[in-house]
């Protein structure tokens, strides 16, 4: 029998990269999925690579309307919900913190902060319940140290461990876990795509990678699969002892 068998797992940012990597190794483990990202077309190319029968919803995370629709289409169609990895996020501009406009602020704040507290408070109404369910929230080594040029992404993640310790303590007395795992250098599709568009010559790319590499205990990039197999494990009954903690996935990048 498999982890997941009969546990209905709602994925944000699912189209691609974490999210997808993560679904997929939850629907190999038996979970009945609901997979949410904006771009229905990419869902439904991902539920096709996953080979499965998820139902997939195109939402916009930070709008609570929509995000409290997704759950209960999940609801819906799976008749429960048992757990969410709250995926979804954006990096948004690169400026210093003089120049940080404040729209990027807004924007990068209605994903990555309230897209994460709608998923939350959408969702544990139905894990209190069912006095049973897990939370996997999307945080960064970005919540547990700065990053040069992105005050936006670094506030909204360090809000994500807080809000991961809130809610574990509110809910830990009704047997649902919430945890966070935070993502070191991930080499994503997005992240590759962004080297490549960001007007530097192959030797630039190759010497930042080897420069980002040289800081990785390990002596790699991680890949998507790396942070998969952490947040299904926290969304696992193996985990039903950890919550409230931000788990570091990052193969040794902030021991440097």
């Amino acid at each position: 029998m498999s982890r997941f068998d009969g546990k209905a797992i709602m994925v944000t940012g699912a189209a691609t990269g974490l999210g997808l990597a993560t679904a997929r190794r939850l629907a190999s483990e038996g979970a009945r999925l609901t997979l949410v990202d904006l771009n229905r077309e990419a869902l439904e190319a991902a539920r096709d690579a996953i080979g499965g029968e998820a139902l997939v919803v195109s939402a916009d995370v930070s709008d609570e309307d929509q995000v409290r629709s997704a759950v209960e289409q999940a609801v819906g169609e799976h008749g429960r919900i048992d757990g969410l990895y709250n995926n979804a996020g954006i990096e948004g501009k690169q400026d210093p913190v003089e120049e940080y406009d404040s729209g990027q602020l807004d924007k990068v704040i209605d994903v990555n902060l309230k897209g994460v507290l709608y998923g939350m408070k959408h969702t544990l109404p139905h894990l209190k319940a069912q006095s049973s369910g897990a939370i996997v929230n999307a945080a960064s080594v970005g919540g547990i140290r700065a990053v040069p040029n992105l005050i936006a992404y670094v506030a909204s993640k360090h809000a994500v461990a807080g809000m991961t310790r809130q809610a574990a303590i509110e809910y830990g007395q009704y047997g649902v876990s919430v945890n966070a795992v935070a993502p070191g250098a991930i080499m994503t599709e997005g992240a590759a795509k962004t080297s490549e568009g960001g007007g530097l010559t192959e030797e630039e790319r190759q010497a930042i990678g080897d420069a980002m590499t040289a800081q990785i205990a390990v002596g790699r990039m991680g890949e998507p699969d790396d942070i998969a197999k952490v947040a299904v494990f926290l969304a696992s009954s193996a985990a039903d002892y950890v919550t409230g903690q931000t788990i570091i996935t990052d193969g040794g990048l902030l021991l440097s």
